[in-house]
């Protein structure tokens, strides 16, 4: 909806309007589909004012053991919910620079909240439960997606011109688990495929 008015807003002002949409394929070294892996796009032109919101709630559950979703992409000053689904208290944690919290110990059908207010990643954890783990991927762009089991995900809108493409994954064996490439955007639908080793470790807790 901001992008639209944005766009609207260009045109009563006459100044012409272009946007392509841009699908990513993401896939290892092997050609087999990554699932959860983050793509943004920043504008060379910047991104509209205010807010970014998302279509997907900001919510990562607690439920038989795990946290879903495995990955969760948030807006810069997002607030996440953490609800707790299972039978046992869990204590959710981050020790990401910039996005370091702790919520003590809350049991069954409680929730708790966490304000996300720096870009980055906050790799998340159970003080009770070493084995559950999650990644939530905080960006400055409405252009952010994740890929789905056919590792494709399209980014709509993209306003004409140069941009920055970014992949993220937990297990990208690149610094900081992301890649980033120039591309330009046109009128037209574009495509880009990614390829990569994805069999490093994610960023710690």
């Amino acid at each position: 909806m901001r992008v639209l008015l944005v766009f609207l807003a260009l045109l009563l002002s006459g100044a012409p309007v272009l946007a392509g949409d841009l699908t990513v394929s993401v896939r290892d070294a092997d050609g087999r589909p990554v699932s959860d892996a983050v793509v943004t796009v920043h504008p060379a032109s910047g991104v509209p004012p205010g807010p970014i919101r998302f279509a997907w709630p900001l919510r990562m559950s607690q439920q038989d053991l795990q946290f879903q979703p495995y990955v969760l992409i948030v807006p810069v000053g997002g607030a996440v919910s953490f609800p707790n689904f299972d039978r046992v208290r869990h204590q959710v944690y981050s020790f990401a620079r910039g996005n370091r919290f702790e919520i003590e110990l809350y049991g069954r059908d409680e929730s708790r909240s966490h304000t996300f207010r720096n870009t980055g990643v906050a790799a998340i954890g159970c003080n009770i439960h070493d084995q559950m783990l999650a990644y939530i991927k905080v960006v400055d762009t409405p252009w952010a997606a994740k890929t789905g089991a056919d590792g494709g995900v399209v980014l709509r809108a993209i306003p004409a011109g140069g941009a920055t493409l970014r992949v993220w994954h937990p297990r990208l064996a690149v610094r900081g688990n992301e890649t980033a490439q120039s591309l330009t955007i046109g009128a037209a639908a574009a495509r880009r495929t990614f390829s990569g080793d994805f069999s490093g470790r994610g960023p710690v807790r």
